[in-house]
């Protein structure tokens, strides 16, 4: 406990899954938390357990695809809790599965717009307030698909790539004004979207054991493997992480 006295967060996408967990844990160690999400009555029901538990947190809805919404939402965060200094840029979609050439422009978009726009978008109207604050943590998810290839959902891939790099050259430009950026890589973790993802290959419990094979540990993460690492890269332990990829996969990408 007390790992994030001090610190107000913000998580975006917090209402389910890694979000859920990073946004519970964070709490726990100490610090403020706005959920932000379009999911509001998943996203109030997590800040009514929290601040049950005694805990600081408040929830405002926000669709990271419209920068209107993710100004407003950070302006009325700073204002509830004095100011912020950590993001979590977590909401994501899995879009389509697809070979390239099938998938159609709509469908490349809506990944693009949630998955890179909405971390654009974040860090944007993140960094005024983080100047202000002094410091700050700017914590983007991308995947270990943001590292290797794999022969599926291509704008999924490609987006998680995009975030990698978008986190190395905000941690260049912002270095100076004492802002971290970086990026966390999860291996498969049981989340909704990844069982959803299972569901669609058809036998989800055949699909499970055989992603859980790909993993040197030999099975799927869960959400508080990722939220440890973000709450770790919040905390003054990181001061001297920044531009880096916290890979937290199992060892998948260790071949």
């Amino acid at each position: 406990m007390g790992r994030l006295t001090d610190k107000t967060a913000i998580v975006t996408g917090g209402a389910l899954g890694l979000g859920r967990a990073i946004a519970t844990r964070m709490a726990q160690e100490g610090a403020a938390v706005a959920v932000l999400d379009t999911l509001e009555p998943e996203g109030r029901s997590l800040v009514d357990e929290l601040t049950a538990q005694g805990l600081s947190a408040a929830f405002e809805r926000c669709d990271v695809t419209m920068e209107t919404d993710v100004a407003e939402a950070f302006a009325r965060v700073a204002a509830r809790f004095g100011g912020f200094n950590t993001l979590v840029n977590n909401a994501g979609v899995a879009g389509v599965n697809k070979p390239t050439h099938e998938i159609t422009e709509a469908e490349w978009d809506r990944v693009q717009a949630v998955n890179v726009k909405g971390v654009f978008f974040g860090v944007k109207h993140a960094i005024p307030h983080l100047r202000a604050a002094g410091a700050g943590s700017i914590i983007n998810l991308s995947s270990i698909y943001g590292l290797v290839g794999a022969a599926d959902s291509p704008p999924y891939h490609a987006s998680k790539g995009a975030v990698r790099l978008m986190s190395k050259t905000d941690a260049m430009l912002y270095a100076g004004d004492r802002i971290r950026v970086n990026s966390i890589h999860p291996g498969f973790i049981w989340t909704p979207m990844v069982q959803h993802h299972l569901e669609a290959l058809g036998d989800p419990a055949a699909a499970r054991q055989a992603i859980a094979d790909l993993h040197p540990l030999g099975h799927i993460g869960e959400p508080d493997d990722i939220a440890w690492g973000a709450v770790y890269l919040a905390s003054d332990e990181a001061r001297f992480v920044t531009g880096s990829e916290l890979v937290i996969d199992g060892g998948y990408t260790a071949r």
